[in-house]
């Protein structure tokens, strides 16, 4: 957890963001959930009545600061989806909680936030279509799970085959990748099939998942990125929805590695290549 405020602090002290581009997240009001979220597994989380089972499969323990994070990591990029259809480009210093089922959270995701915020704005009319690009190292299990059944999302996934979750979802495209793939078959998988799925899904906003868990140094990871590697992968995902007109919501996602600097390095990275295609 330690690793959100190192990430905020850094982007600032490094001049990749500044103070003032960076607004507190309200959380999110409990309608605004039970577009995605069940009202037994909302109240549970809210009112303290998640079972030991659903407390162990979600990993965390309940506490009112885990119920207020949740809720405000889901605001943060329902905020950003606003801003990224005001002005191209928002981001959540949090979010990507893409386990998050409609009746149930597991791997550390309580809410799924891109989920919600696409009901959001689907709910308002700003949008029709999305596209949810998942580069987390784990399957976005939870979002393929809550859109499966929606032609308007289309929800793209390129994981380690072998890793977290062990019972995958179906996404509108899955691509699972071997242990150790490493940086040029990582980047030439993403160049052959990310320009087809823009084209084809003809998304109104696109919900980037940049988690950096596939990075060497990640302890869940296994896939052997290296940093450079991981910023390519940003750089090229952002540019490409620049390129289609299609306005980007960037989350972050997952990243569990030992030293923890090495996870801020890559988060960092993801906004210094938002920054140089963005400006």
């Amino acid at each position: 957890m330690t690793k959100y405020r190192l990430l905020r602090e850094a982007l600032v002290a490094s001049g990749v963001l500044q103070a003032t581009e960076l607004v507190p997240a309200e959380p999110a009001a409990l309608p605004t959930l039970l577009r995605v979220h069940t009202p037994r597994w909302v109240n549970a989380v809210v009112e303290d009545g998640l079972t030991d089972a659903e407390q162990r499969r979600l990993g965390f323990p309940w506490s009112p600061e885990l119920v207020l994070r949740s809720r405000a990591a889901v605001g943060g990029t329902c905020a950003a989806a606003e801003r990224a259809l005001q002005e191209g480009i928002g981001g959540n210093l949090a979010g990507g909680t893409h386990h998050a089922f409609p009746d149930h959270g597991e791997g550390y995701c309580v809410f799924n936030d891109i989920a919600v915020s696409i009901r959001a704005l689907q709910a308002a009319g700003s949008i029709r279509r999305a596209l949810v690009v998942d580069l987390d190292v784990h399957q976005g299990n939870g979002t393929a799970a809550v859109f499966a059944e929606d032609p308007d999302v289309f929800t793209f996934s390129m994981h380690g085959e072998r890793n977290f979750p062990f019972r995958k979802q179906r996404s509108s495209l899955d691509l699972g990748l071997p242990d150790g793939v490493g940086d040029e078959v990582y980047l030439d998988v993403l160049a052959r099939h990310l320009p087809r799925v823009l084209e084809g899904a003809r998304p109104d906003i696109v919900y980037y998942q940049a988690g950096v868990d596939p990075l060497a140094e990640d302890t869940l990871g296994r896939l052997s990125l290296t940093h450079a590697g991981l910023e390519e992968r940003d750089t090229f995902v952002l540019e490409a929805a620049r390129r289609s007109g299609v306005p980007v919501v960037v989350t972050l996602g997952g990243g569990y590695a030992r030293p923890l600097e090495a996870t801020v390095r890559a988060h960092i990275g993801t906004y210094r290549a938002a920054r140089s295609v963005w400006g």
